[in-house]
């Protein structure tokens, strides 16, 4: 992806099973968690590079200590930082459960409060909580109003906040279920908080906290008392895959990652179902446990498209699929003509699509020339304050392998694994091609057209950030069409009138006079830079390739608008209504 996205965020929650002993006496560390904690970390970097934060629970830690450990940063190499200052000691090597994640924030709210693990104090270990996700809510406008209402009043309003003292709320409620059936049973002192820890029900407290959400999420948390737990949302949005053995439980976003962190093989690697809840109990026991009832699936194909890595066995496999999907629609857009093509990528993240690109060529028999054309080079520093100047260093982001095609005579075919604002391809990518002189330029997508915002952990929000709604609305007004534009406003501005249960997609229909080559053409114009040579094509996948190479990931709003919940429809109609009103579309 040319335009880097701000998205999923990365978890990772290690639960050690012997004692500390055990580890010492068989890896010659008391930091096994802690280093396996790191790997699982590092290789999930490319989820989160805004901050990351690690916590802990020592559940050995005598009274009147700490035993639950948190450490947070900014930066890219936030990872590094929060492990070099961690101290020895009982504290943290002497934990048991470990928590990390890396953050991408998708709320537009930045900085050192917002990332994650937060943390919820109480003098009574039962009643502390720990709590980082994967996860964009669309209602939690409504959360916050459910929390006010009983009397609460959050000190900042984000639903990472929000969620915590939500769920902070119902884990104090069954702390108290089980208080009252301690005393029930003549407990006293000190014997009532040994039974409280013995017996809180933490799918109780999942239940009750996330009944009401709507958005794609993988929830993790850990207490004071030593419980822990992953959930995944209903519509299985977000991914999350665990692994146990008798040594350790270990939950991560991506299956690799746990693959490579415990030297594992496919088939030893679980996916969290939906719905469900992965529950390590006090004493190290764990169940999967159903919290809501699955809903039609959503697995998010983006994932599998760029966000999750490539090394993943599946998702290597998917990726050269969509690339090798493309064969038929790239030789029309170069007229068959191979002899004269030569073929490439954009760094780094299409290079696997490009692969299946390139066997797909040679399936049907075509000897053909294959180049490194693009190169990314490091981000440069726009310190110029004219705008000008900055423009022309931004332009310079990429560059190319001269001599790498015969001017004026060979097409040029370029592989991305998605376009979506177009930016980066008007001011910096199509403007360095050109100085190679190719006869032709095609435009490559191995996903289909970008049409709508995501709104379950992407920062896809405003539908004028999209290089497709905007040449829709240009063909639209060219073709005498704004009638249909007027009505869309109308239909979204009552949808929103309905219960939010209630309410459908209407921004659909702006699409539906146009057919997707309609949409490259325009787009090809408008992302044309001025005084550029060099002719443009565009192609993109399909919505059929895209469901045959990813057959176990239908989730595709962002391409088609079926949103999988009830509050992606609200915001979508939301969305264009704030389009028209903010640029003064319609009075």
């Amino acid at each position: 992806m040319v335009e880097q996205l701000k998205h999923e965020c990365g978890v990772a929650l290690v639960r050690l099973l012997k004692p500390h002993s055990y580890y010492k006496e068989k890896y010659g560390t008391l930091s096994y968690g802690l280093s396996k904690l790191y790997l699982m970390m590092e290789k999930q970097h490319n989820r989160g590079q805004e901050g990351a934060g690690i916590a802990c629970v020592n559940t050995d830690a005598p009274v009147g200590t700490e035993y639950m450990f948190r450490e947070k940063a900014l930066g890219k190499d936030a990872i590094t930082e929060i492990f070099e200052r961690i101290p020895h000691g009982e504290g943290w090597e002497g934990a048991s459960l470990f928590m990390g994640h890396l953050r991408y924030s998708t709320t537009g709210k930045s900085g050192l409060q917002y990332v994650h693990p937060f943390l919820r104090r109480n003098n009574w270990r039962a009643k502390n909580l720990c709590l980082c996700g994967n996860f964009n809510m669309t209602n939690i406008n409504d959360i916050f109003d459910m929390i006010v209402q009983q009397g609460q009043s959050p000190r900042i309003y984000s639903d990472s906040y929000i969620t915590l003292e939500w769920m902070g709320h119902r884990l104090d409620r069954e702390v108290e279920r089980c208080f009252v059936e301690a005393k029930e049973r003549g407990l006293k002192n000190t014997d009532i908080t040994r039974y409280i820890e013995d017996h809180m029900q933490m799918a109780n407290v999942l239940r009750t906290t996330m009944a009401d959400y709507d958005g794609g999420y993988v929830m993790c948390g850990m207490t004071g008392s030593g419980e822990m737990f992953a959930m995944r949302d209903p519509w299985g949005i977000r991914p999350a895959f665990w692994y146990k053995d008798d040594e350790v439980i270990a939950v991560a976003s991506e299956r690799a990652v746990l693959q490579t962190t415990f030297d594992l093989q496919v088939e030893d690697v679980h996916e969290l179902p939906a719905g469900q809840a992965l529950i390590i109990h006090k004493n190290g026991s764990s169940v999967l446990e159903t919290i809501l009832e699955a809903k039609q699936q959503a697995r998010c194909s983006f994932e599998r498209i760029y966000f999750s890595r490539g090394s993943d066995r599946d998702i290597y496999h998917e990726r050269k699929q969509l690339g090798q999907q493309l064969t038929e629609p790239i030789l029309k857009a170069i007229d068959g003509d191979t002899d004269h093509t030569v073929f490439s990528f954009i760094p780094n993240t299409a290079e696997v699509a490009f692969y299946g690109m390139m066997e797909g060529l040679h399936s049907q028999g075509l000897n053909v020339r294959s180049e490194k054309v693009a190169w990314k080079d490091i981000k440069l520093r726009t310190f110029i304050t004219e705008a000008g100047s900055r423009n022309d260093l931004a332009s310079h982001v990429y560059d190319i392998t001269y001599g790498s095609l015969r001017p004026y005579e060979d097409n040029l075919v370029i592989i991305d694994d998605s376009i979506v604002r177009g930016t980066t391809l008007r001011e910096s990518i199509f403007k360095i091609l050109d100085r190679l002189h190719p006869k032709k330029i095609v435009m490559v997508s191995s996903s289909p057209q970008i049409r709508y915002p995501d709104y379950y952990g992407i920062d896809m929000a405003r539908l004028e950030e999209f290089c497709a709604f905007r040449a829709t609305i240009e063909l639209l007004t060219e073709r005498g069409l704004w009638h249909l534009v007027q009505r869309t406003y109308e239909a979204c501005r009552a949808e929103l009138r309905k219960p939010k249960d209630k309410q459908q997609n209407c921004v659909c229909a702006l699409y539906e006079p146009f057919s997707v080559d309609d949409i490259n053409r325009k787009m090809a114009k408008m992302l044309r830079p001025v005084g550029m040579q060099t002719p443009v094509e565009f192609v993109f996948q399909t919505i059929e390739g895209l469901h045959a190479a990813c057959p176990n990931h239908q989730g595709d709003w962002y391409f088609t608008g079926h949103y999988p919940t009830p509050g992606g429809n609200r915001l979508v109609n939301q969305a264009f209504v704030h389009y028209i009103e903010e640029n003064r579309k319609i009075k």
